[in-house]
Parts: structure tokens; C-alpha cells; sequence
């Protein structure tokens, strides 16, 4: 009797150090969130190289007892988070998408810089819109930057203002880009006829080596000026395209576009990853979030089709405006649906280098859009909040009679 009362008490040990036994139904659920992000990024291939990292990040994060959340403080998860904490890999990303990106479209034709600007929009219509539904003015300029569709500044932007909302800001921002091909069409063809999608545009001019060189430089210093905020991704983003265009540093050019980028994705995604626990991502907030991002996304894709439109109006035919809903910052996903569309209605225009003007502007954009953020919200602003957060409360107040009666 003793010995069956020893194995007995024995097993029962052996299943408590188990994670059998502390599974919750919280973590359940969110491993068939991890689940279902690795079969949309290895079976239908939205965005594998960042959703595979993530989606396993989180399913190691919620496995009990494994130790591996970002909160799990000397854990592994732990270490690779500060890096998001202290403001490393973001800025680091930048960089290598810097020594990616090629200006030359956007210096050849630098009206659609425009085009990059417009396509903010939808990060600060929906700024407003999330003060309506009750976030804090911080929380709503983190949700509101998903509209850039540029995963990095999102992450970025989160972790500075709302760190609590870092998981589902940074799940949306990055489902958002990788469905471009598919939220994007139905707008673009919302918000132009046939004839305009057939209007074919000149080839691009040349662009001077010196002049390309000069364009990081100049950049760096207008934009840093106007607003220091900005200056971890407008600075590293500059840098990695100074070391593209120089032609001197082609080893760190070479390092930063490949090996450079690839460890830093993994390490950013995993650590995102690890940050949705149950407690974090399972709330109504998160439904708003992903709801808001949406918004934000397709308004901001709206906004540059519509300064497209203007623009065809105002150089009589000369810009197609389908190039406007490549202002936003997923490069260059969004600019080859600008082809794929535009050759639908006709398979002899050619638009992809048109629309990498507003492409790469739209990273720029994206990267300044979530400077003002800090400047007007954050810890480290030099902009007083007190009449901006007025004036959008005042906005949000509008909403919400206008809407709720």
C-alpha cells in the first residue's frame, strides 16, 4: 500500500512539472493564433519571412512553464525583447531596407513624393477615430501608424507610446502587409475609371550619381531639423541607402542589405512574438486594434489615389493615378500591384518604376509621420501636448455627437 502511495504521489509530481496541467484555455486559444499565422505564412505565403518568426514566437511564448514570454524576466525572449525595449532592431531594419531601397524613381519624378505624403492620411483620420472609441491619445497614435503599413516604424512607434499594445499593433501592421494584393484593388478601382487606369506615363529620366548620393544627406538634415523625433529611422534609413549610393563601402553595403537585415528580422519577429500572451492579446481592445488598422490601411491607400487623381488633373493626363496607392510604405508589394492593376486594363502600360517613387516616399513618410507622433505624444517631445491633445479630443467629441447623436 505504501509503494502504490509513493508511485502514486511520484507520478502526480512528474505530471506538476509538466505544462499539462497549467494550460489555460487563454493560451490554448492563442496557440491556434500562432498556429493559424504559420499556415497563412507557409501555406498561402503572407509574408513568411517575418509571419513564420512571429507565429512561433508566440506559440513558444504561450506553452506553459516554457519560461520564453518577453515578460519572462532572464529567459531567453526576455533578452531578445530588450532590443525592442531599447529601441535596437527597428532602427536597425531601417537600416538594411536603406541599403535595399533605390531613391531613383522618386528623384527622377519627385512630384510623387506628394503621393507618399497623401497616403498618411489614414494614420491620422484614424488617430482621431481611436480617441473616439476610447484609446488614449498615445495608444491612438500607435494604432493609427499601422495605416503606413510598415511594420519596423509600427513596432517602433508602439513601443515608445503604448508598449501594452505592442503584439496586436505589430500582428496587424504586418497582416496588413502582406494582404496589399488583396485590400488593395478593390479601392484603386473604387476610386478610378478604366480610362484613367489605361493612361500610360513617360519613361523615367536618369538619375546623376552625385545627385543620388547628395539625396541621403540632404534628407538626413532637412528632415532632423524639422523634427529630431524622427532621427532613429530617418537616420538609419539614410545611412543604409548613403552606403548603396556611394560606392565606397560596398562590404558594409553588402552586410546591411543581407546578412545584417535577416538576423535582425528574426530576432524583431520572435520577440514580437513573445510579447502576445493571453493576458496581452486576448481582449476587446484587440478586435478594435485589428478593426482600426483595417480602417487605417484603406484610407490610406484612398488618400493617394486621390492626390493621384488631382494630379492627373493638374498635369492634364500625365500621371496615372493608380501610382497613388503605392504612397504606402510596403515596398515593393504595394507598387507591383500598381502594375498588376494597371495592366489589367491594359497589358502594355507599365507603371512598377512609376510607382516606386511614391513607394519609397511612403517609407520616408511613414518613418516622418511617426516622428510627429513622438513629438507631439511622446516622453522626449519638444511640442507641448496640451493644444493638440485639445484640438483632437475637440475632433473626437465632433465624432461622437456626429455619430452617436
Amino acid at each position: 500500500m505504501k509503494q502504490t502511495i509513493t508511485l502514486s504521489t511520484a507520478f502526480d509530481k512528474i505530471i506538476g512539472l509538466t505544462g499539462l496541467t497549467s494550460m489555460s484555455a487563454g493560451a490554448f486559444v492563442m496557440i491556434l493564433v500562432a498556429l493559424v499565422l504559420l499556415y497563412l505564412a507557409i501555406q498561402k505565403e503572407f509574408e513568411p519571412l517575418l509571419l513564420v518568426p512571429i507565429g512561433f514566437g508566440c506559440l513558444l511564448a504561450n506553452l506553459p512553464l516554457a519560461n520564453m514570454t518577453s515578460g519572462d524576466e532572464g529567459g531567453l525572449f526576455y533578452f531578445f525583447y530588450l532590443g525592442v525595449k531599447n529601441e535596437i532592431w527597428p532602427p536597425l531594419i531601417f537600416l538594411g531596407v536603406g541599403a535595399l531601397t533605390d531613391f531613383g524613381p522618386l528623384l527622377a519624378n519627385p512630384l510623387t513624393l506628394f503621393l507618399g505624403a497623401a497616403a498618411q492620411i489614414g494614420v491620422y483620420i484614424t488617430l482621431v477615430i481611436a480617441v473616439v472609441l476610447g484609446f488614449s491619445l498615445k495608444q491612438a497614435a500607435a494604432i493609427g501608424i499601422i495605416g503606413g503599413a510598415d511594420g519596423p516604424t509600427a513596432i517602433f512607434l508602439a513601443n515608445k507610446l503604448a508598449p501594452e499594445l505592442l503584439g496586436p499593433i505589430a500582428v496587424a501592421a504586418y497582416s496588413y502587409m502582406s494582404l496589399v494584393p488583396i485590400i488593395q484593388p478593390p479601392i484603386m478601382k473604387m476610386f478610378t475609371t478604366e480610362r484613367q487606369r489605361k493612361i500610360k506615363m513617360e519613361q523615367l529620366k536618369p538619375v546623376s550619381r552625385e545627385l543620388k548620393i547628395a539625396f541621403p544627406i540632404v534628407v538626413t538634415i532637412i528632415c532632423l531639423l524639422l523634427l529630431p523625433a524622427a532621427a532613429p529611422l530617418i537616420g538609419m534609413l539614410m545611412l543604409g541607402n548613403l552606403f548603396r549610393e556611394c560606392g565606397v563601402t560596398k562590404r558594409l553595403h553588402d552586410t546591411a542589405e543581407t546578412h545584417l537585415i535577416n538576423i535582425v528580422t528574426i530576432l524583431l519577429a520572435l520577440a514580437v512574438g513573445s510579447s502576445m500572451t493571453a493576458e496581452s492579446f486576448l481582449t476587446l481592445q484587440t478586435i478594435k486594434i485589428i478593426i482600426l488598422g483595417l480602417f487605417a490601411f484603406c484610407a490610406a491607400t484612398a488618400g493617394g489615389l486621390l492626390l493621384g487623381v488631382l494630379l492627373m488633373v493638374i498635369t492634364k493626363g500625365k500621371v496615372n493615378p493608380l501610382i497613388g496607392s503605392a504612397g504606402v510604405s510596403a515596398v515593393p508589394m504595394a507598387a507591383r500591384v500598381s502594375q498588376k492593376v494597371g495592366s489589367e486594363a491594359d497589358p502594355h502600360n507599365f507603371l512598377l518604376m512609376h510607382a516606386m517613387g511614391p513607394n519609397v516616399a511612403g517609407v520616408i513618410g511613414t518613418a516622418v509621420a511617426a516622428g510627429v507622433m513622438l513629438a507631439l505624444f511622446g516622453e522626449s517631445g519638444r511640442i507641448t501636448p496640451g493644444h493638440t491633445e485639445v484640438l483632437i479630443a475637440r475632433g473626437a467629441e465632433f465624432l461622437r455627437m456626429f455619430i452617436f447623436g
